[in-house]
């Protein structure tokens, strides 16, 4: 007899592989009648991700939004699933473990049957306790292996995962194929391996259409024995995102697989509701590049869904490279030249940085590293000059054990900067926080929320969390929509005020915070930040731990890059500026306030930081004038404080706690989805 191919519905992952944001709950609960109706589907993807974040983002409440989004799928007898990232949990950062276990629990209660659970490096480490978690909080435990294509990406180092979480108690396996660079051979038979040696564990296979292998892909499985296919609809289907239902069930159908008929009617439908969203407001934040496909991708093995933020990177990188070029008498570079140099770069980084599979947030990692690597190069320095925090997280086995071994120049590198390499369990590094979130929350006077999701989405995503409770993100949101909406000559429709955020006061950053110090640009010129892990590139979040020395961003001038520079230890209170914009030599871009260890040395240089403060002022005179370059050398010599130089390098032993701050918030872009449960479907 015939054996039965099942179907699920990735409608999160759809959307945020071709963009930043997901439909509203309103939205969500006006398609999920029609998706039923269209009666193919056992499963359909709900949440997890960057879902609950980006629902934050423009003001809506996830935990409302996900349980009235799984609510009709669940009467009609359909199972919903997650996506988690392991260690990560629902951000781009480390979690504790109290936090991950809270979330398996609230997951549950708002309905959500299946954890897809994945460790972006593959470390079974940090998949044990998702697997432990899922099942005691009541749900099925999915774990998902990370597919790339390289020398040690075999199917032997693949097996020995599955080997380690199927003893932990998983009890599906999905085969995440994120760039869809999976080679369909060697899908088929990891898929043959994992159902002889496991007969009983249901395989779930995911892969996305990016350089166009997912079909082929998806009849190997399925013909070496997968279970359960995630597929997309129209007009989110094929580009980045993931294959459409109707050609892989007329593919299964054709080759003698059993599949569940479709209604074309409900089909239409989804299709019509899909493009009103997109209509409404989603389709502003849609690369058009996401609905193509590129073989580009076969080689670099970058997932689609980052494509969106990675061209708007470059985009906002290509003028500064450019101002580079001219400086150096050669010609202006392309943004398609600019972004096949990336993906050669990409190449060249990759196998060095020891193989991390090209997955959330470790692609991110890997393409910030290449991005960083062709700016300097093209500025005449040298590769290796910018590794932002996170990477160095991930270097140094903070975020758990690489797949492959690290290049010599590397570790050299890592050994320069006094940095030490851990070996430990990763989750061992980062301490439990309940309590302090379940403080704040009574300080604040708010809810912990029924079955503590208030409690959990505010230790998740606790600034994206504030901003939701204080108004600010829909007002920020709200903005966002009617700038994007006038640039695209659209109507625009002011239903409330827009509030402008105020500008910067330094009296009144003085008198909150008595030992904020001012970053000043160096030279005047384009402000570059750091590159962001999870969207287009901003300035660094309020809170942000920096250390004296080390640079936070950059000022691209006509004859090269200059750091932006703090002056003490301590956290960002505030940024000045965008990334983009133009800024004078000695222009105030960031405060600083100075960490209770710094204090010390922040009072002794504290007259230096007022005097800093006033200096700016006159370095604003001398270079409305002309840029003298004697008032800026005297403000250069104060804010360069060599004491504060070497109270940095004191307080680094900063090395442990730059890389404690790492692993950067995040959220998007993830390419992951599905869940599954077997049998449990019927």
């Amino acid at each position: 007899m015939a054996r039965e191919i099942k179907f699920s519905l990735v409608y999160r992952d759809m959307w945020q592989s071709s963009g930043k944001y997901v439909p509203r709950v309103d939205q969500l609960v006006e398609v999920a009648p029609a998706i039923i109706d269209m009666g193919c589907f056992d499963r359909v993807e709900t949440n997890g991700g960057a879902f609950e974040q980006v629902n934050l983002l423009f003001g809506e409440n996830p935990n409302v939004a996900v349980r009235r989004w799984t609510a009709p799928f669940h009467k009609a007898g359909i199972q919903t699933h997650m996506l988690e990232r392991g260690l990560n949990a629902l951000r781009m950062n480390p979690v504790p473990a109290d936090v991950r276990e809270l979330m398996f629990k609230v997951k549950k209660k708002q309905g959500t049957d299946i954890s897809r659970s994945f460790c972006g490096l593959n470390d079974h480490r940090n998949l044990r306790r998702s697997v432990e978690f899922a099942k005691k909080g009541g749900m099925i435990s999915q774990v998902a292996l990370s597919i790339t294509n390289s020398p040690v990406h075999t199917v032997e180092y693949y097996m020995g995962i599955v080997d380690k979480v199927v003893e932990y108690g998983a009890d599906e396996i999905c085969l995440k194929d994120m760039a869809g660079i999976g080679r369909p051979t060697f899908l088929g038979q990891l898929t043959r391996d994992i159902k002889k040696k496991y007969p009983h564990i249901l395989v779930q296979y995911h892969g996305h259409s990016g350089p166009g292998f997912s079909p082929a892909s998806m009849l190997e499985v399925a013909r070496a024995g997968a279970d359960v296919l995630d597929v997309a609809v129209e007009p989110l289907s094929w580009g980045k995102v993931h294959p459409d239902v109707i050609t892989i069930r007329e593919m299964l159908k054709a080759d003698g697989f059993l599949v569940k008929d479709l209604n074309m009617d409900a089909y239409m439908e989804v299709r019509r509701l899909t493009q009103k969203f997109i209509d409404d407001f989603l389709g502003y934040w849609i690369n058009p590049s996401n609905a193509k496909m590129s073989s580009l991708l076969v080689g670099c093995g970058l997932p689609g869904g980052m494509m969106g933020s990675m061209m708007a990177d470059l985009k906002g990188f290509q003028g500064a490279i450019n101002a580079a070029e001219r400086a150096h008498g050669r010609p202006e570079i392309s943004l398609d030249t600019l972004m096949v140099k990336l993906f050669q770069e990409v190449e060249y980084v990759w196998p060095r940085l020891g193989f991390p599979p090209l997955v959330t947030p470790f692609s991110q990692y890997t393409k910030n590293t290449a991005l960083m690597n062709l700016l300097n190069l093209l500025n005449g320095k040298p590769r290796w000059t910018t590794i932002d925090k996170d990477t160095w997280n991930m270097i140094l086995g903070k975020m758990g054990r690489l797949p492959g071994e690290l290049a010599p120049e590397i570790v050299q590198l890592a050994k320069e900067k006094g940095m030490e390499f851990y070996t430990g369990d990763p989750q061992e590094m980062y301490p439990d926080e309940l309590p302090k979130f379940r403080q704040m929350m009574k300080e604040e006077g708010w809810d912990e929320g029924q079955d503590e999701e208030e409690l959990f989405e505010f230790a998740m995503h606790e600034r994206q969390y504030r901003d939701y409770r204080s108004g600010v993100a829909k007002e920020r949101f709200n903005a966002e929509l009617a700038d994007l909406k006038a640039k695209a000559n659209a109507p625009i429709e002011v239903v409330r005020p827009v509030v402008e955020m105020p500008k910067f006061d330094v009296d009144e950053y003085a008198r909150r915070y008595p030992h904020a110090v001012p970053v000043q640009a160096p030279a005047k010129g384009q402000l570059l930040w750091q590159v962001d892990v999870e969207d287009d590139s901003v300035a660094p979040i309020a809170g942000t731990e920096v250390k004296a020395g080390k640079g936070i961003g950059f000022v691209q001038t006509y004859y090269g890059m200059e750091e932006l520079v703090p002056a003490v230890d301590g956290r960002i209170v505030a940024t000045l500026g965008k990334q983009g914009d133009k800024v004078a030599k000695g222009e105030i871009v960031a405060f600083v306030e100075g960490s209770a260890d710094a204090a010390g040395a922040a009072d002794d240089a504290g007259a230096a930081g007022s005097a800093g403060a006033a200096g700016f002022a006159g370095a604003a005179d001398d270079a409305g004038a002309a840029g003298s370059a004697g008032a800026a050398g005297d403000a250069g010599v104060a804010g360069s404080a060599g004491a504060a130089d070497d109270a940095g390098t004191a307080g680094s032993a900063g090395a442990a706690g730059d890389a404690g701050v790492a692993g950067s918030a995040g959220a998007a872009d993830d390419a992951g989805t599905a869940g599954s449960a077997g049998s449990a479907a019927k």
